[in-house]
């Protein structure tokens, strides 16, 4: 039998209220994109969170993140790597990454954060190029233009060593994918993304309705 817990507003902030341990820094990050126009675009603070063990679990030292925006996920995940760890973060906006870049500075892991302004595709075929980049990566993060997921997830598999792990968000994309009438490129993208990780047998895979679905695909 499959017990369902129906997750409303009230049981979700009691979740929050016996789990999220979110530091100072985070939240004045969280409050500070919440004032912008596109402030659904940054993850919910438990997210962030989980972002941050699945790092300390896997013991992650070097990450990656496709999908910057404002650096929710980005200071989460610079906060969770230990000391000479990296992250190098791909976006194409100087506008939204300079807030991402002030709380880097803020939180004192500037230094381990890596960001390249640019098309994201363009950015990992330059990174695939580097000496050693391939096969070193230990944690990738995807969450940015739908189209291109494929793509991204095809270059984060080659950077990553085996049992390195890549999350890809957004995946459910808030029930659209079961809804045939929406045929928009994102939607429609992301099905055809769900149906080749579901079929490929280079990773362990898992989809969590958990936020907006998050995809967990282990390199073998």
């Amino acid at each position: 039998m499959r017990i369902q817990v129906d997750v409303n507003e009230a049981l979700q902030d009691y979740v929050a209220s016996i789990s999220l341990r979110e530091p100072d820094v985070l939240r004045d990050l969280r409050v500070k994109t919440s004032e912008l126009p596109l402030s659904l675009m940054q993850i919910s603070p438990e997210q962030g969170q989980f972002i941050s063990l699945l790092v300390k679990a896997i013991g992650a030292k070097k990450a990656l993140e496709v999908g910057v925006f404002t650096g929710y996920s980005l200071l989460a995940t610079a906060l969770a790597l230990p000391e000479g760890g990296s992250v190098t973060a791909l976006d194409i906006s100087e506008e939204w990454t300079a807030i991402a870049r002030d709380f880097a500075e803020r939180a004192g892991v500037s230094d381990k954060v890596d960001l390249r302004i640019g098309d994201a595709r363009a950015s990992l075929d330059a990174l695939l190029l580097e000496e050693g980049a391939a096969g070193s990566f230990d944690f990738v993060f995807i969450d940015a233009d739908k189209e291109n997921y494929w793509a991204y997830y095809e270059a984060a598999l080659t950077l990553l060593r085996p049992g390195g792990l890549v999350v890809v968000d957004n995946v459910l994309w808030h029930g659209a994918v079961l809804d045939e009438t929406k045929q928009d490129s994102e939607t429609t993208a992301l099905r055809e993304f769900n149906a080749k990780v579901r079929d490929d047998k280079r990773v362990e895979l898992s989809v969590l309705p958990f936020a907006d679905g998050l995809t967990f695909a282990l390199k073998r």
